[in-house]
C-alpha cells in the first residue's frame, strides 16, 4: 500500500475542516429550525415581504426538493427555497430566506463579485474535470508541461471559491440588516438568525480552504516528481 506523506499533510486537515464545517451548519440549522419566530412568517412569506418592501418585481419564489438546497437563480429570476424553509416559520427559515433575497439585491445592484463568480462558472466546470485528468496524465507519461496546464485549469476552481466568499458574506450582511429593519424577527431572535448564517459561512471558508490545499497538493506532487 502506497503512503503519500504530502497528501496526509495537506489534504487530511482540509477534509477534517470541511467535515467540521458541514456538521456545524447542520447542527445549527437543526437547532434553530425547531425555534418558531414570533411573527410566524414562513420562509416564503419572509422572502416575499423583503422583495415587496425593497420594490423588487419579477422575481419568483419557488419550492425546491432537498435539504439546504436553497439558492437564487439569477437567470430564471427565481428564489428557490427547500420545502423545509419554504413552509417553515422557524428562525432558520427566516434567516435562509432573507439570505437568498440578499442575492437578489446583489443582482439588482449589479454586485461585481456576483458577476465575477457567474463568469467563472464555465471555467470551473471545465477545470474541476479536466484539471486533475491533465495533471495525472502528465505525471504518468512524464509530460510535465501538460500537467502544469492541468494545474492552471484547476486554479480556476480555487478562484471561484475565493470569489464566492465576499458574495456569501455580503448576502448574509444584507439579510441580517433586512430582517431587523423590517421587524421580521424580534429581539434575541436575530441572534439565532446570525448563528445560522455564520455557520453556513464556515462551509464556504472550508470549501475554499480545501480547494487551496488541493491545488497545493498538485503543485508539490509535480515539483516532487520533477
Amino acid at each position: 500500500m502506497y503512503f503519500d506523506p504530502i497528501y496526509f499533510v495537506l489534504m487530511v486537515p482540509g477534509i477534517v475542516v470541511t467535515l467540521w464545517a458541514q456538521n456545524k451548519v447542520k447542527g445549527t440549522y437543526r437547532r434553530y429550525s425547531q425555534v418558531p419566530s414570533t411573527m410566524g412568517m414562513t420562509g416564503a412569506q419572509v422572502a416575499q415581504t423583503i422583495l415587496n418592501k425593497m420594490g423588487v418585481q419579477g422575481v419568483k419564489i419557488e419550492p425546491v426538493a432537498g435539504e439546504l438546497t436553497d439558492h437564487y437563480d439569477p437567470g430564471a429570476k427565481a428564489v428557490r427555497l427547500s420545502q423545509a424553509i419554504y413552509n417553515s416559520t422557524s428562525l432558520a427559515a427566516a434567516a435562509v430566506a432573507a439570505h437568498e433575497c440578499g442575492h437578489v439585491l446583489q443582482d439588482v445592484d449589479n454586485y461585481k463579485f456576483m458577476n465575477l463568480r457567474a463568469s467563472l462558472v464555465p471555467a470551473v466546470n471545465l477545470g474541476s474535470r479536466l484539471g486533475p485528468m491533465l495533471i495525472f496524465a502528465g505525471l504518468i507519461f512524464q509530460l510535465f508541461g501538460l500537467a502544469w496546464i492541468g494545474v492552471f485549469f484547476f486554479a480556476a476552481v480555487l478562484l471561484f471559491h475565493v470569489v464566492t466568499l465576499p458574495v456569501e458574506f455580503d448576502a448574509s450582511r444584507r439579510a441580517l440588516r433586512l430582517i431587523d429593519e423590517y421587524g421580521i424577527l424580534q429581539g434575541e431572535e436575530n441572534k439565532g438568525a446570525r448563528a445560522v448564517l455564520q455557520a453556513a459561512a464556515f462551509t464556504y471558508v472550508a470549501t475554499a480552504f480545501y480547494a487551496l490545499l488541493n491545488l497545493l497538493y498538485y503543485v508539490f506532487l509535480l515539483l516532487g516528481r520533477r
